[in-house]
């Protein structure tokens, strides 16, 4: 008899199976609480993870990706509406849409409103995204910040400690293509593609990515930065995956080895060095208000230090028992001018 993994490690009565998402994550039927949502993902998620060994292991991952299928969806506003409408509910015409993210932060009690303002206008002068605004000024992790923003688009947040993408659909996309747009794709659900990302996909990624998915929809998975370049060096590290279209190319170049072995020394010629190609230009970020504070901080002290070294020398080094003469003058001139030509140019560039 067929494992019930619903009934036996989830406790869902018997019924439909599968069960829709509200029943599979043991919420209230049409549940629109975010948070509730994504705390009772990641009990579940935690709980099945206890059997991922040994004889059930294909049935938990199974499972486990079924899991976090139904935690996007209903936290992504968009797809929520529609999944909810086709189970049957109904939505008033005048219902309010999301929240901006500095609005959510507030509505959370993660920041005041005089902080939410302040990063809202500190993203304004510098050029910022609001998101980075509220990182750099500390005022909350960066995937707070995330999921805030998740919530202003409509879209899910996800953390990529807690999801394990289809291996399937990983192959699909190159390590180049992933790396170059900073992507990772997660799972196909009902026809669409989930792919987590920093910001919003464009077309131009959208496109590509519709190509490797015979038309696939796509959709955006918000992460935070650093959980996403962590994925990406974790899934795509050099040797794990095969990439799409290199198994003929590996044959090939098998073959080719083969018949210039069979080729003497003497017969042989040595190809032409390829030159090596140009790397891509390094963007340089403007330094933060912090950043450049502290640097002003640090050509201080160097200059104090700098004075500190003429005296020495000059006390106990170049004229010893001499209070001032011209080897202090130009020791006490020189030394600190040094120091502020070699350190200016590091410290106080913005």
């Amino acid at each position: 008899m067929a494992l019930d993994v619903y009934k036996e490690w989830l406790g869902i009565p018997e019924g439909p199976r599968p069960p829709d998402h509200y029943a599979l994550l043991r919420l209230k039927q049409f549940d629109d609480e975010v948070d509730r949502i994504r705390a009772n993902y990641k009990k579940l998620n935690g709980h099945v993870r206890r059997y991922a060994t040994g004889q059930y292991l294909d049935e938990s991952q199974a499972l486990l990706n079924e899991l976090a299928k139904a935690m996007l969806c209903l936290t992504d506003h968009d797809r929520k509406r529609e999944y909810d409408e086709s189970l049957g509910r109904e939505f008033s015409a005048e219902e309010a849409g999301p929240q901006t993210m500095d609005q959510v932060l507030v509505s959370q009690k993660h920041v005041t409103r005089d902080q939410a303002r302040e990063a809202v206008e500190y993203a304004e002068r510098s050029g910022l995204e609001v998101r980075d605004a509220f990182v750099q000024l500390k005022l909350v992790p960066s995937d707070i910040a995330t999921q805030a923003l998740a919530q202003e688009l409509g879209l899910s947040y996800v953390d990529l400690s807690d999801v394990t993408p289809d291996d399937a659909v990983l192959d699909q996309v190159p390590r180049k293509v992933v790396r170059q747009y900073s992507v990772l794709p997660l799972f196909l659900d009902a026809g669409t593609l989930l792919v987590a990302c920093v910001h919003q996909i464009d077309h131009v990624v959208e496109d590509e990515l519709r190509l490797r998915f015979d038309g696939a929809a796509i959709r955006t998975v918000l992460v935070a930065k650093t959980a996403l370049d962590e994925a990406i060096a974790r899934y795509y590290a050099p040797g794990l995956r095969q990439e799409p279209g290199t198994k003929t190319a590996a044959k090939s170049s098998v073959a080719g080895e083969k018949a210039a072995d069979s080729k003497t020394k003497s017969q042989e010629k040595p190809s032409a060095p390829q030159p090596a190609p140009k790397a891509a230009p390094r963007r340089i970020e403007p330094r933060s208000e912090e950043q450049v504070k502290q640097n002003r901080q640090i050509f201080i002290i160097v200059l104090c230090w700098s004075i500190v070294a003429a005296y020495l020398l000059d006390n106990f080094v170049v004229t010893p028992r001499v209070f001032l003469d011209m080897w202090s003058f130009l020791l006490f001139l020189g030394l600190p001018a040094l120091a502020a030509a070699i350190a200016g140019p590091l410290l106080l560039k913005r």
